[in-house]
């Protein structure tokens, strides 16, 4: 399985040109951890040459560690990302050969750009002015003196509820892609077929008895099967750890004839003492805690996973998905909240929607992803297909 590292980058220069610097780190996309850091002082330059330089610096420290690697590689600067992701030209001189040197350091198709605030790229940007601050001191900034790494400490590379930023941008009203955009990646979201919990609907996470499915959502499995190989647009399958879809994507995969991925982060929430009980049981039994959960996102079952942690795991996964898999139409095979989360995200909707979507077993919808971060819900829920 290919690595996956998540670069930040950042430059300045005080005064523009003056005195420049640069800084760049790679993340462990799960635990957010620094695996390597680098900056430099660079001269007088202007602010986008400085960027650029640290986007050669992070693209070069990630393929030391693993030259095979795929990268996302995340800045404030809309010019760096929007040159490099090839959606806007590159007419400044000074910019072009170090936007041609960047994209030498990995083959074509293994490194993606993402724009972010300039306050979620603040690792980035401190070792950058650490860097400046050694040049005004006559010296090169070594990474024994950074204080950037142990200040910020590990977090998640990939966050959809960070605290204070809880949502993604919300796409304006009325957008619609563009066609310079390119194919789209687009994720099909089936839930599993049926167990025997699902017409009983008793909480089913991943805390539970891991069920099998059911003959009826075997029946389920192959239906979906026959739709999805006739129109032949699946071009890998992805799938939760937890039995009920490993089955279900093993019966859909088998039609198309691919190969099964796993993926953690795609299995459903952890009900913790809720697993297996009715709403109406979980009513009597911890009212209370269900209050709070219908409350707020935050709030978790006794012993299982809130819906805000479930989100972050998600996200994760969705974004290495992307970048795995970019410009294709993937089959994710996963359960109720994995489905509702990503519908969510792409809506910009708030955390308590997901109590305001009805998925059947079994269903189909579908998310497709573009290259300037934007997402279009094209299906959700849909179960035409079965019989």
């Amino acid at each position: 399985m290919d690595r996956f590292f998540v670069v930040e980058a950042d430059g300045g220069s005080r005064g523009n040109p003056g005195p420049a610097g640069y800084g760049a780190v790679v993340l462990d996309p799960t635990t957010g951890e620094p695996l390597a850091e680098t900056a430099e002082y660079i001269g007088t330059a202007t602010n986008n040459v400085a960027e650029y330089r640290g986007l050669i610096a992070g693209l070069r420290a990630a393929h030391a560690l693993d030259p095979e690697a795929r990268v996302q590689v995340r800045m404030d600067s809309k010019l760096v990302v929007e040159q490099m992701a090839g959606r806007w030209k590159i007419k400044h001189p000074d910019m072009r050969p170090l936007a041609a040197e960047a994209k030498t350091i990995f083959p074509p198709g293994r490194v993606s750009y993402e724009w972010i605030p300039r306050e979620r790229n603040k690792l980035a940007d401190r070792l950058a002015n650490e860097a400046m601050d050694a040049g005004k001191r006559g010296e090169q900034w070594e990474p024994s003196r950074s204080t950037a790494a142990l200040e910020s400490g590990p977090r998640p590379a990939f966050t959809t509820e960070p605290e204070p930023l809880a949502e993604p941008p919300v796409t304006p009203p009325g957008w619609a892609a563009p066609a310079d955009l390119g194919v789209p990646t687009t994720f099909v979201l089936l839930r599993h077929g049926e167990t025997a919990l699902t017409p009983e609907k008793r909480f089913s996470g991943s805390g539970g008895s891991d069920p099998e499915l059911s003959p009826a959502g075997r029946r389920q499995a192959e239906q979906v099967a026959s739709v999805l190989a006739a129109r032949g647009t699946i071009e890998a399958v992805v799938s939760s750890p937890l039995r009920r879809c490993r089955e279900t994507a093993e019966t859909v995969a088998a039609r198309l004839g691919l190969d099964v991925r796993i993926d953690a982060g795609l299995r459903e929430t952890d009900f913790g003492a809720w697993e297996g009980l009715t709403f109406a049981e979980v009513r009597e039994r911890f009212p209370e805690d269900l209050d709070a959960w219908l409350a707020s996102a935050k709030a978790a079952p006794t012993g299982g996973e809130s819906f805000a942690q479930v989100s972050r795991r998600v996200a994760l996964s969705r974004d290495k998905l992307i970048a795995r898999h970019a410009g294709r139409t993937v089959l994710l095979v996963t359960h109720v909240t994995p489905v509702k989360t990503l519908a969510r995200l792409a809506l910009g909707a708030p955390p308590e929607s997901l109590f305001r979507m009805e998925l059947a077993a079994a269903s189909l919808s579908a998310v497709a992803y573009y290259a300037d971060g934007n997402a279009s819900l094209r299906l959700l829920n849909d179960t035409s297909h079965l019989r």
